[in-house]
């Protein structure tokens, strides 16, 4: 169990400035093929601006509600579904793992929030030139919240995820390390986003989340 075994073995807890864990090599060389072989479409080909949402769109009230369709932006998402499975069959292991009694047990008691009758969701993810996503919290629907970076393409580690304080001054940046993932859970302060940086080609990740709205994958 990869995810497992990281999380066992290769995580370590921050608490500034709010408490996430940051781990390790989490993903099979299998999932991350797929990750960089998702056909993302590219905003830039679609007359459309990033507005510092990740919904891109404007950020659809539907999705800022927590609903799993992701509102009008779901054509520019790329949630692992039962429906696009057979695409993802190594990413579709990795959800299983995050579905098992074993691991989502070890989740709840890092993040002190029951999982047991919350959802996984799973989104592969292409941010290109022009992205950024402005300081927010996570809606409370997201029991956990994390990326796993892929960084194949030699990418500046700078593209990571930024954290800030409750005065919204960057603290730190997540490192764009490839295989490498943080997580916390959803709450007042935990603001984050990402800042205008530049993206040689592209920015490939995963979006991992626990979450109390119906997805395609309960946990057991």
């Amino acid at each position: 169990m990869t995810f497992l075994k990281s999380i066992l073995n290769e995580s370590q807890k921050h608490e500034t400035p709010f408490i996430h864990w940051e781990y390790n090599n989490a993903l099979s060389n299998e999932a991350i093929e797929e990750i960089m072989t998702a056909d993302i479409p590219d905003i830039s080909k679609h007359n459309l601006n990033y507005d510092g949402t990740r919904a891109i769109d404007g950020g659809a009230a539907e999705f800022r509600k927590g609903i799993a369709s992701g509102g009008k932006a779901i054509k520019f998402r790329c949630f692992v579904t039962k429906d696009n499975a057979s695409q993802f069959p190594n990413l579709v292991k990795f959800i299983k793992e995050l579905q098992s009694r074993e691991t989502y047990q070890i989740i709840s008691k890092m993040i002190d929030k029951d999982l047991k009758n919350s959802y996984v969701r799973v989104e592969v993810i292409c941010d290109r030139e022009g992205f950024w996503l402005k300081p927010h919290c996570d809606i409370k629907e997201k029991l956990m919240s994390g990326l796993i970076f892929v960084n194949k393409t030699n990418e500046s580690e700078n593209l990571g995820t930024d954290f800030y304080n409750n005065k919204l001054e960057k603290v730190k940046t997540v490192p764009y390390k490839h295989n490498y993932g943080y997580l916390f859970t959803s709450g007042p302060n935990t603001w984050h986003g990402m800042e205008k940086k530049r993206i040689l080609k592209e920015r490939r990740c995963i979006q991992v989340n626990y979450v109390t709205f119906p997805t395609d994958w309960k946990v057991e």
